[in-house]
């Protein structure tokens, strides 16, 4: 394990209670010297000393925090930064920091006043993903108490009692007032987080459920906005902030406002596109909601699939796999997963982007078709159409991935080798932007 040490009274607490509990040769610490106060040097020196009175190993890393903007954010990312590099370098499984039961709700408390929504009242998670807060139940007086009793000395950081910064001025004044208007006020938030924390499980519960029945997903994570209709406001804001998140990858911030907008707009069956935190935009066309990073429709450069074989077009990787058919067995597959006639393809198909006045013979269908008006029979939103793989066999086209499948190449009861053709975008499987 790789212990955060920062040489204040809860990290020290922390490295002496986890040498204590695992032993010096499972445990490692790390000290991340920011340069960003007179005494910084003094902090290592110390935070060296008492690792080699411990008898545990000490890491030190030096970063460069920007002077502007939020320093103390600039700062707490570097740490992390910092604290996955030295964990990756020494092969250890879980970094521990030294967060107690004040840090919990100052966290909650800041993110009240800072960022509306349930979210905000969860707090910081025991543990999560590689990071574990061992102290999140143990107050600052506890692990004073710890210190003094193991004769452990620590260091004061000055910058603590600087009012300019958010989170002092919480700890310093605020928390204070809400003592006086009740003792256990401390205690009532993390009981109020705790309580919220076990809500929030079957929540997500729900949501995943309301996703499924409302089809949603895909990549680009997308839904029709009518097969939400039925739902409760409430879960319906949160199917569509899950669907942002997916495509953003982390925490997106959708309030009751942004999603007004996108049901307006794709109720009405109209278009547009909101910009959303995270870096992701919602776009609504034919009635679909559809999550996304702006994408630049720049057309890819045409790739060649052998039969077998695997190509990359854009953003997309294609593949081609070749078997025999049992007697009397037929396959077609489906628009993301085409099974074509081996013998009917060409041996290297032609894999290309969207081009104006393209044709082809849909499946099913007695003649040609344009692609134009393929995509709006079945609402290819007109952002995505020209990132589409078009894989060609011998100058006709024997499939749009996710769109549709050419008559011309269908496996039929004389078909005795299947060529099986697939599309991942993004790494998934399937039609991507289409669906």
């Amino acid at each position: 394990m790789l212990a955060l040490l920062s040489g204040g009274q809860d990290s020290v607490c922390l490295v002496h209670a986890l040498r204590e509990l695992l032993g010096p040769d499972r445990l490692a610490a790390l000290h991340v010297h920011h340069g960003l106060r007179p005494a910084a040097d003094e902090d290592e020196r110390f935070c060296r000393d008492l690792c080699e009175q411990l008898g545990v190993e000490l890491v030190v890393e030096r970063v460069t925090i920007p002077t502007s903007g939020n320093v103390e954010a600039g700062a707490r990312d570097a740490r992390y930064e910092a604290a996955e590099r030295v964990r990756r370098r020494l092969g250890l499984e879980v970094v521990a920091t030294g967060h107690t039961a004040g840090d919990q709700v100052e966290t909650i408390l800041y993110r009240l006043v800072s960022s509306p929504g349930r979210r905000a009242l969860l707090g910081m998670r025991p543990r999560r993903e590689r990071i574990a807060r061992p102290l999140l139940d143990t107050t600052r007086e506890e692990t004073r108490a710890y210190c003094e009793e193991a004769g452990l000395a620590w260091r004061e950081d000055e910058s603590n009692e600087d009012r300019a910064l958010a989170r002092n001025r919480l700890r310093l004044d605020i928390i204070p007032a809400l003592r006086d208007i009740h003792p256990a006020a401390d205690r009532n938030v993390l009981a109020t987080a705790a309580l919220l924390a076990e809500e929030h499980e079957v929540l997500e519960q729900a949501v995943d459920e309301a996703v499924r029945e409302a089809g949603a997903g895909g990549s680009p994570p997308s839904v029709e906005i009518a097969r939400l209709a039925r739902l409760p406001v409430a879960v319906r804001r949160l199917v569509l902030r899950r669907l942002a998140e997916q495509a953003a990858g982390g925490p997106v911030s959708l309030g009751a406002d942004e999603v007004a907008t996108l049901e307006r707009l794709a109720g009405a069956g109209g278009s547009g596109s909101v910009p959303l935190g995270g870096g992701v935009e919602a776009v609504c066309e034919y009635g679909i909601v559809r999550f996304q990073r702006p994408v630049e429709a720049a057309p890819a450069e045409p790739g060649a699939l052998a039969v077998p074989g695997r190509c990359r077009f854009g953003d997309w990787e294609l593949s081609c796999e070749v078997a025999t058919l049992a007697s009397g067995q037929t396959e077609l597959g489906s628009v993301d997963a085409p099974v074509f006639d081996a013998a009917l393809l060409a041996p290297t198909l032609t894999v290309r982007g969207w081009g104006e006045g393209d044709r082809m013979r849909p499946l099913g269908l007695a003649g040609t078709k344009s692609l134009q008006d393929l995509f709006v029979d079945r609402k290819v939103p007109r952002s995505v159409r020209g990132l589409l793989p078009v894989v060609e066999s011998a100058g006709e086209i024997a499939w749009v991935a996710g769109v549709a499948v050419s008559e011309a190449f269908k496996v039929s009861d004389r078909t005795t080798r299947t060529a099986r053709l697939e599309a991942r975008a993004g790494g998934r499987k399937g039609a991507g932007p289409t669906l």
